[in-house]
């Protein structure tokens, strides 16, 4: 900083010299115009990083969000009608078709958490407090379950139960089951299969750290299994009312179920109320944007409840005289019956909508009169030759790749920002934005960007992105990099500030500091962050759905579209390669990672 003052002021020595000798008007005005451009220079010079860095943040998680969501309030401000402040948006999305989805919404989202919750919380009893056989393969399902797609797990049952699908060109025509699965029950069932997840490594990190010693303490007083179970529930309240909460937002957020099974059981929900809104012809983004409103309003609300039911309770049972937790020795009886339930859950969760999927990539013309019914391998043939059904794949898998590239890289310095122990009025202003972005569902995020990016006022600044493909890229950033961030924040809440400061003593300057500490200890926690990140943005739906531009579909988008044409065969090729291709990714990244990284890099955050 020394350097540079020095240098701007014999710049302005130097042109005050310039000055002197030429006394020319033009002299003087350009003189004058070298100077403000040498200030401006200056000044970008002197930007902090962080500088640009908000700048970004602001752009593509604040600024879309808040306009969108202002439009429902002031149509007039963003010139989509001519009321200053008006409640009329607010009307119509409580009223009609409208207020059916959202109440639909509301029942399904309060099912479906109390559904999780409860298979949740047994099935983390059983996976951590009994010696019931295949409990170990659990995580590596939920983990599965975790990162599959609700609309793959919807189509799988779809493709199974419809007319003319699998199931019927197998010999059976599943009547009742068909009535069963396209309807609310159906509906409940996917979105509860989604909802187990996040109830289960909820509940179940809770679960490990409670000792033995209350339910003993039962059992000497005369309580019998009821009442310890009671006690165990009743110290677990913070996690279970968080299970709740979680898979209540995820349920009336959720747009995959939405926009595939809802849809074709003619059963409005209120996000694809919200796509209807955004897509209709003219758009009327008030509305969309009252029902976003509307959503996020319900998110709060089961926050809120989360928040009075643990109010004035004190859950602290971790201590010195904690006890290590008994396994209950199951009887064979028992261990049958676990098992057997195990093995349902299991094959209703990822089962079904696996060999749903499989079975009709592997049928021709299947959902339709005309093809032969005949097992075959031609779809995937089709899809890998024609460039319709191939490109998709292909672009999807471009635009996954730079969204976590550049997730990853922010990511880290949120993390950073995050972990910082001094508590910064920016982290915590940083905090804040991610955790509200966390609970705005992908429609509203998408929604968001149509609206604020094809606004006259955007297009009057020069900035043309709505329509192209650095605005889906853009919203993919936007929608990872919360969680992305999240994931992070406990690896970079480990790293000592000595280490670095070490290196620096030493010579080392920041970026070398930075590869020779920090990359090393956080190597494998970002290989994995960029992993998640690669495979969900590889099959989202919701923002592909709204942003994708003309004439280059997303794959989700792609499955989507060649399945409305009745091309099931086709759109299920389609979804296996996709999710073979995410798989590939995954173990090919950790095979080189294995091969290629120093040996100290593999050791550090390696299990045991």
């Amino acid at each position: 900083m020394v350097e540079l003052t020095r240098v701007s002021a014999n710049s302005g020595a130097s042109r005050s010299r310039v000055r002197s000798a030429v006394p020319t008007t033009a002299g003087v005005v350009g003189t004058a115009a070298r100077s403000l451009l040498s200030r401006f220079g200056a000044i970008l010079i002197r930007i902090n990083p962080f500088t640009l860095f908000w700048l970004l943040i602001v752009a593509i998680l604040i600024l879309p969000i808040v306009l969108f969501l202002a439009v429902a309030f002031s149509p007039r401000l963003l010139d989509q009608g001519t009321e200053w402040f008006t409640l009329s948006a607010f009307a119509q999305a409580v009223n009609g078709q409208l207020l059916l989805g959202l109440l639909h919404s509301l029942v399904i989202g309060v099912t479906t958490a109390v559904a999780s919750a409860a298979v949740g919380f047994l099935l983390s009893w059983v996976v951590l407090r009994t010696n019931a056989p295949g409990r170990r393969i659990w995580t590596g399902v939920v983990f599965a379950l975790l990162l599959t797609p609700s609309y793959l797990i919807a189509l799988g049952w779809e493709r199974l139960v419809e007319p003319n699908g699998v199931l019927q060109v197998l010999g059976w025509d599943p009547i009742w089951l068909r009535d069963v699965i396209y309807g609310p029950v159906g509906i409940v069932i996917v979105l509860t299969v989604k909802g187990i997840p996040f109830a289960f490594l909820a509940i179940s990190n809770a679960m490990r750290g409670l000792g033995h010693e209350f339910e003993d303490a039962a059992r000497v007083h005369g309580g019998g299994r009821i009442a310890s179970l009671r006690i165990v529930l009743s110290l677990l309240a913070p996690a279970v009312w968080s299970a709740l909460a979680i898979v209540f937002a995820e349920s009336v957020s959720d747009f995959g179920v939405a926009s595939t099974l809802a849809n074709d059981a003619h059963f409005p929900v209120a996000t694809y109320s919200l796509y209807n809104a955004v897509q209709a012809f003219p758009v009327n983004f008030p509305v969309a944007s009252a029902v976003s409103w509307v959503l996020l309003i319900l998110v709060v609300l089961a926050l809120l409840a989360q928040s009075r039911a643990l109010r004035g309770r004190s859950f602290r049972v971790l201590g010195g005289r904690s006890r290590p937790v008994l396994r209950v020795q199951l009887s064979r009886g028992a261990k049958v019956l676990c098992t057997l339930a195990l093995f349902i859950l299991l094959v209703i969760s990822l089962g079904v909508p696996t060999f749903g999927a499989i079975s009709a990539s592997l049928i021709d013309g299947l959902g339709s009169l005309a093809g032969t019914h005949q097992w075959t391998l031609d779809n995937y043939q089709r899809v890998i030759v024609s460039p319709d059904l191939s490109q998709p794949l292909l672009f999807s898998a471009e635009l996954a790749a730079i969204t976590a590239t550049v997730t990853l890289v922010l990511a880290v310095v949120c993390a950073r920002l995050l972990a910082n122990k001094g508590g910064s009025f920016g982290g915590r202003i940083l905090d804040l934005v991610l955790l509200a972005a966390v609970a705005l569902p992908g429609i509203v995020f998408a929604a968001g960007y149509i609206f604020a990016y094809n606004l006259p006022l955007t297009n009057t600044l020069g900035i043309h992105l709505y329509g192209t493909t650095a605005l889906l890229v853009l919203a993919y950033l936007a929608t990872a990099l919360p969680s992305t961030s999240r994931v992070l924040v406990g690896t970079m809440s480990q790293i000592q500030e000595s280490m670095s400061h070490a290196a620096r003593v030493h010579g080392n300057g920041a970026i070398r500091s930075w590869l020779s500490i920090v990359l090393p200890v956080t190597a494998r926690p970002m290989l994995s962050a960029w992993l998640l990140t690669y495979t969900a943005t590889l099959l989202e739906l919701p923002v592909s759905q709204l942003l994708a531009p003309p004439g280059s579909l997303p794959i989700s988008v792609g499955i989507t579209s060649t399945l409305a044409k009745y091309d099931f065969g086709g759109g299920t090729a389609m979804e296996v390669l996709a999710i073979l291709s995410a798989l590939a990714v995954v173990g090919v990244a950790y095979l080189l990672f294995k091969l290629i990284a120093p040996a100290g890099w593999r050791r550090i955050g390696r299990s045991a």
